[in-house]
């Protein structure tokens, strides 16, 4: 597994242990990133993507709930809500990671810590997103 994948992994991890458990962000990084026992670079990566989303993160909602046409947000499983969520940061910040790329990956973690459908539905909205945004994937 790449470590870019490791730090979007351990960045759904805090995003989710936020969710779950409110309170001072840098508690959930700390703990996230202590518990990962990744290289510095894939701890480094995770923050910076849990961050970046949390700043953005009524923004983000916002174009999830546009493509959402049938799901409201919070009814949304925890797990596909911030796969989207992070998804859409990459995809609208400073990455540069290629959409093809973040969209493959998003879908991947959905899989892999979400339900049964989720990869599937992840996938729909990131299209719809990716459409609404003017992306080739």
């Amino acid at each position: 597994m790449g470590s870019r994948r490791r730090g979007r992994e351990a960045a759904l991890k805090i995003l989710y242990s936020m969710e779950m458990n409110p309170g001072p962000s840098e508690e959930h990084f700390a703990q996230v990133l202590e518990c990962a026992q990744e290289p510095e670079g894939v701890r480094e990566f995770g923050k910076r993507l849990a961050a970046s989303t949390m700043d953005r993160m009524e923004e983000i909602d916002g174009q999830i709930r546009e493509a959402s046409v049938k799901w409201e947000l919070d009814r949304m499983a925890a797990v596909d809500r911030n796969v989207l969520r992070l998804a859409v940061s990459e995809l609208t910040g400073e990455e540069g990671t290629p959409v093809k790329v973040v969209l493959n990956e998003a879908i991947e973690m959905a899989k892999r810590y979400g339900g049964e459908e989720s990869g599937t539905f992840v996938n729909g909205i990131l299209d719809r997103i990716r459409i609404d945004l003017g992306l080739e994937s």
